[in-house]
Order: C-alpha cells, then sequence, then structure tokens
C-alpha cells in the first residue's frame, strides 16, 4: 500500500450482478443474537441448504437442529451464561454449531485453530478457563491430536459431526449481561504483532453489526453460494463469512483447510457465487494456474481479500483472471473486524480499502489525537458498535487501546482522502525513519512484489549506528528463483533512493498464520 499518488490504474472490471433469483438483502439491524439468523431462516425456508462440509450437508432445520442438541449436551456439563466454550477446530459443522450453541446459552464461544502448537492451545486454555472444549476431530488431524492430549471422548450428540469433548476444571462463569450489546459472544486470541496473545472479548451486538453490515455491503442473498476457507477462529471468517452469510440466509460450503486445486474444482463445479481470502491464498491460485492461464468461475459474482495488505499488481492479476474487481478492506480483530471495504458500485482502481462502513466513525489522529486534515498521515482510530468490548483480564491493555471517549488506537498509520476513502500505509511500530525521512514498509513491498520473480515480499528497519536500513524478506514462486541483481535493477527507478531497500533475504516461504497474514515478528529474528 502506498501512502502517495501513484500511476494511473487501469480501470478496475464492473462488478458481476446479484443472481437473478436473489431475493433483497435483510436490513442491517434485523438481528441482535447471533443465533437470531439460525432461527429466522430455520422458520422461513426450513429445507434450504445452510451448511456442508466433508462430512455432512445440513439444511437450516437441520442446523438449527444440530445447534439446540449441543446446547443441550453443554448444559449438562453445567454451562451457562458467562462460562466459556474452547473450539478446537477447522472449518466444519461442527465447529459452526458449538460457535452457535456456546451463543445460545450466552456462553463465550473461544474458536481456535487447530493448526496451533500444543503450547500455544495450553498457554490459551489456562488463560480463559474453559468449562468445556470441543474438538473438531473429523476433518482435522491436529484437532484429534489436542483432544488426545486433553483426554477427550465421544458423545451421542457429537458423533454425527466428528467431534469429541473435553471436560474442564471448575471455572467461574463471568457475570452475565442483559442485552446483546455488553454480553460476550466470542473470545478471540490474536497475537497481533507480537508473540503474545491477547484475548479480544466480543458481544453479540460487535458480531451482528459486522454481519449486518458487511453481507449488505456485498450483497449477499439468499441466492449465493459462499467458499468458506477463511479460518472461523479469525474474526474475519466468523463474523463476515459465518455469521454474515447466515443473515442473509445463503448455503455456506464449510472448507477446512486451504488447497488450490480443490477451489479451483469448485469455482468450476459447485456454482461458488463469493469467495473471500487473504491475498496469500490469491497468489497462491494465480502461481498454481501460471500467468495468462484462466480459472473457469462461470457463478462467481464477489472476491474480496482481507487480513493482509493487497498489492497493486496482486490486485491485477486476480482482476485479469475473473474479469471481476477484486474489493479490498481494513479491519483488525478489536473492531470485529471490518472497517471500511471497497463499494461494489465503486470498485476501487488501486489499494484504497474503501471508505468506512456505515455507522462506523473513523479519525485520522496526529500525536496529540486531534483529527487531521484529509491526506495527511497519522494513526487510524475507530469508533462505533464494531469496537470490542475489551481483552480479557486485562484492563490495563484495554485502557490503553479504548480511548474514554470510546476511540480503539489501532497502531495503525493511514490517511482519508477528500471524498473518504481510507489508505492503510502501515503500522505505526512499523515505521522506518531512513535518514530522516519516514519509509511506510507497505509501499516499499509494494513495489518488490511487482517484479514478476517475487511471490511475496515483507519489509522491515534494521538498526545501525544512527540510522536505519530497509530490508527486505522475499519469496519466490514455486520452483522459482530470484535474480537479486535483476530486482534492484528493477526497484531503483520505482523508488526514492532512500526508500529501496539496503539488503534482500530470500526464503523459500514467508511466515504466515494459518490466514495468511505474515507475522513479521518471526522475521525480526532473522535481521
Amino acid at each position: 500500500m502506498s501512502s502517495g499518488a501513484g500511476p494511473q490504474a487501469a480501470p478496475a472490471p464492473a462488478p458481476a450482478p446479484a443472481p437473478a433469483d436473489a431475493a433483497p438483502a435483510l436490513p442491517p439491524d434485523r438481528f441482535r443474537w447471533i443465533t437470531d439468523p439460525l432461527d429466522h431462516w430455520a422458520a422461513a425456508a426450513p429445507e434450504r441448504t445452510a451448511a456442508a462440509d466433508p462430512l455432512a450437508v445440513r439444511s437450516y432445520a437441520g442446523l438449527q437442529a444440530e445447534v439446540e442438541a449441543l446446547a443441550a449436551l453443554f448444559r449438562a456439563e453445567r454451562v451457562g451464561a458467562g462460562d466459556r466454550v474452547l473450539i478446537l477446530l477447522e472449518n466444519c459443522l461442527a465447529g459452526a454449531a458449538a460457535i452457535l450453541a456456546a451463543g445460545r446459552l450466552r456462553a463465550w464461544a473461544v474458536p481456535l485453530n487447530a493448526r496451533l502448537s500444543a503450547r500455544e492451545v495450553d498457554a490459551i486454555r489456562a488463560h480463559c478457563r474453559p468449562r468445556v472444549s470441543l474438538y473438531t476431530a473429523g476433518v482435522s488431524p491436529e484437532a484429534a491430536a489436542h483432544a488426545a492430549r486433553h483426554g477427550a471422548g465421544t458423545r451421542p450428540a457429537l458423533e454425527p459431526l466428528g467431534a469429541v469433548l473435553a471436560v474442564g476444571g471448575e471455572a467461574a462463569p463471568e457475570p452475565a449481561a442483559e442485552g446483546p450489546a455488553m454480553q460476550v459472544a466470542a473470545l478471540i486470541y490474536t497475537t497481533g504483532t507480537t508473540a503474545a496473545p491477547k484475548g479480544v472479548m466480543l458481544t453479540h451486538d460487535n458480531l451482528m453489526f459486522i454481519a449486518g453490515r458487511s453481507s449488505q455491503q456485498r450483497g449477499v442473498t439468499a441466492a449465493d453460494r459462499v467458499y468458506d476457507v477463511l479460518p472461523m477462529s479469525h474474526v474475519f471468517g466468523l463474523s463476515s463469512v459465518l455469521l454474515g452469510s447466515l443473515y442473509q440466509g445463503a448455503r455456506l460450503d464449510l472448507v477446512p483447510r486451504f488447497e488450490p486445486k480443490a477451489v479451483a474444482r469448485a469455482l468450476a463445479e459447485d456454482g461458488v457465487t463469493v469467495f473471500q481470502g487473504v491475498p496469500q491464498m490469491y497468489a497462491r491460485l494465480i502461481a498454481g494456474v501460471g500467468r495468462g492461464a484462466t480459472l473457469p468461475a462461470p457463478k462467481l459474482r464477489y472476491i474480496s481479500a482481507g487480513g493482509a495488505p493487497l498489492e497493486p499488481d496482486l490486485k491485477a492479476r486476480v482482476e485479469a483472471l475473473w474479469s471481476l474487481p477484486l474489493h479490498n478492506g481494513y479491519g483488525l480483530t478489536e473492531t470485529s473486524p471490518t472497517v471500511s471495504t471497497t463499494e461494489p458500485g465503486r470498485p476501487a482502481v488501486d489499494e484504497s480499502t474503501g471508505p468506512p462502513l456505515p455507522d462506523v466513525e473513523v479519525r485520522i489522529a496526529g500525536p496529540a489525537g486531534e483529527a487531521l486534515p484529509a491526506e495527511a498521515v497519522g494513526e487510524i482510530w475507530v469508533r462505533g458498535r464494531l469496537v470490542m468490548k475489551g481483552y480479557y483480564r486485562d484492563p490495563a491493555q484495554t485502557a490503553a487501546a479504548v480511548t474514554p471517549e470510546g476511540w480503539f488506537r489501532t497502531g495503525d498509520l493511514g490517511r482519508l482522502t477528500a471524498g473518504g476513502e481510507l489508505y492503510v500505509v502501515g503500522r505505526l511500530k512499523e515505521l522506518i525513519i531512513r535518514s530522516g525521512f519516514n519509509v511506510y514498509p507497505p509501499e516499499v513491498e509494494a513495489v518488490v512484489a511487482s517484479h514478476p520473480q517475487v511471490a511475496l515480499a515483507a519489509v522491515l528497519g534494521r538498526k545501525v549506528p544512527g540510522n536505519e536500513e530497509v530490508v527486505a524478506f522475499v519469496q519466490p514462486p514455486p520452483g522459482g528463483a530470484i535474480d537479486l541483481a535483476a530486482l534492484r535493477a528493477f526497484v531503483a527507478p520505482r523508488l526514492a533512493p532512500y526508500k529501496r531497500p539496503s539488503d534482500y533475504v530470500v526464503l523459500a516461504e514467508l511466515p504466515a498464520s494459518a490466514t495468511g497474514k505474515l507475522l513479521k515478528h518471526k522475521l525480526r529474528d532473522l535481521l
């Protein structure tokens, strides 16, 4: 992403229309609790397919019955309002039903990616102190391994879903709240830019606010079929994809893990209309088909990227692949997550993340918290119903992140145009000051990654006596190699001298989370 004006980009492809048999989208404030959409569609269209995974297919009435059975099981294990329900999962019906069942009881769902290490899982488990833990062993060998370590066992209600359950110790419930604005629905653990996880408390109102507005923004209707490979353990996959699709009565294809060949087949054969991913997923799809090749997707009408910066070269290549605009957005776990997104009616031609969602306030703040004028670069502050309740068991960090007036300090640097478009230019803590000049890593990353031999790039600052250097970590395409001399020659005319990397480090694969978010804190160890 760049903070300055670049060359005029080619016009974005026109957005595809909604399916011909689409009914109007439901309004954004139709539902209050995360189980409300399921109950609505189970009554209005009980036989319509709600979700499918590699093990089974469920109608809306069938998914509702599954949720009720799980809620009864949890209740039998003394789960009530304010208790934590740990869910070690990869995307599947069991994981979705467990999240909704916890919500039904006003318990807190704690979805965790099953591919976390034993050390990471056990640290989070110790922090959140769950009443019960559910493991989606049927679709995930990693979940099965965690289940075995924790002594999980089968239950009749879980056998059709391929899940197992472990009962925790004497976990004290948190106080229950009367309304959805204060009652926590999900506790999402995030690593942020450090290795230390934090538990983000998101309320029913947080999640329904985003599910309603993001689904309406995408034009999702009951006629859509959504390919759901973004992990439900991540807030993007939870609120925008899972709950946003259920909000409008769409069908979800729950996919445990991203496999380019499986995605290609589903797009070509299954009638998928909506695909949301992170940039690294699109990069792998592009690498799989090669430049200039096609990837049939006859029903696809909407694609978007989030969770990590979207580089202009990758955006252009994806748009050429399907003749669709690749929508971009910006969000954080603490904002449930979507702050801004490009609009189907006016797709961006560059790295804009679009205007803020309706009813979301964004301020570009100066050092004292003052609002800066249009085009000025400052810290992005966010306020509205999307902002988290706080960090679990950490009032000091909560107070540091959220002002008394309700503004969430994101730690990201950005600018707002006069027309209200938000551009994210980097992390406040990752700003590189070289020879007195500000260097924003995403701007350098976008240029480096536009070289045909570079699949991904990550830029960090390295302290040297009296200064900082720019270091670029680069990943070649599968089976490819990078000519560093040619890369330097390519970058030189495209960046001012102070922005050019002093050093390039070639890695076979850059470290990334399960959602494709680059883990820059792991690269710092290599500086």
